[in-house]
């Protein structure tokens, strides 16, 4: 599944993170609950994953914001406000599940797993293949071919690839690339985005007149999306 995981304490984000990368999830991690409902308003995730307690707006804020909106994505609340009131306040607010903190891994992940068999029952399609204007990449045998031209991609170079493709025609931060496709929760000073950007983008245009990875400058990168 697409996880969607709001949470600004970065040892609990980590720690969280690994694990359901390990159980084969994709995990996108925003700081703070600004961030997270711009994330969630992307409509790419299938299960939110969110505290009670964020910079900017609170997630009781964002999953209310959410559900206003029209949204059905599925928010499990993970969260050391551990009261009655609180519980029921969060599933009011519209969330589908409630841990409270400290929490066994092994727990958490059977409700995200409980929370994904309802998506199963609802007739939620797995999304194996990504397809963004001429470009398709195949997540399962992590393939990608360019108007049927197939390009030769590093796991790596493939993992950027899939993350820009997720957020086709929005601009996203080297921050967000170092965050959820290296893992990293700081900054290593090194040119690592930028050299691993120049040559996927050298890949994707080799025999194309146009380039689909355009640069914004002071602020990020950007999928084209025609």
């Amino acid at each position: 599944m697409k996880i969607l995981l709001i949470e600004d304490d970065d040892e609990t984000a980590s720690y969280v993170g690994a694990a359901l990368r390990k159980e084969g999830h994709w995990v996108e991690r925003a700081r703070g609950g600004v961030q997270g409902l711009a994330f969630a308003a992307s409509g790419v995730h299938d299960l939110m994953i969110v505290d009670r307690m964020l910079p900017e707006l609170d997630g009781l804020g964002v999953v209310k914001e959410l559900r206003m909106r029209g949204s059905r994505l599925p928010i499990l609340f993970l969260t050391t406000m551990s009261g009655i009131h609180d519980r029921v306040d969060g599933l009011e607010a519209g969330a589908d599940d409630y841990l409270t903190k400290p929490f066994a891994l092994a727990e958490l992940l059977a409700r995200v797993n409980a929370l994904g068999r309802r998506l199963e029952r609802k007739g939620a399609e797995v999304q194996t293949v990504l397809r963004v204007g001429p470009l398709e990449a195949d997540l399962m045998t992590q393939t990608v071919r360019r108007a049927g031209q197939p390009i030769d991609l590093q796991p790596q170079e493939f993992r950027l690839l899939e993350y820009l493709m997720r957020h086709a025609g929005q601009v996203v931060t080297r921050a967000m690339l170092l965050e959820n496709t290296w893992q990293l929760h700081f900054d290593p000073g090194t040119n690592i985005v930028e050299s691993h950007m120049s040559r996927l983008r050298a890949k994707l245009n080799r025999g194309f007149e146009t380039s689909l990875i355009q640069t914004v400058r002071g602020a990020g990168y950007v999928l084209r999306l025609d």
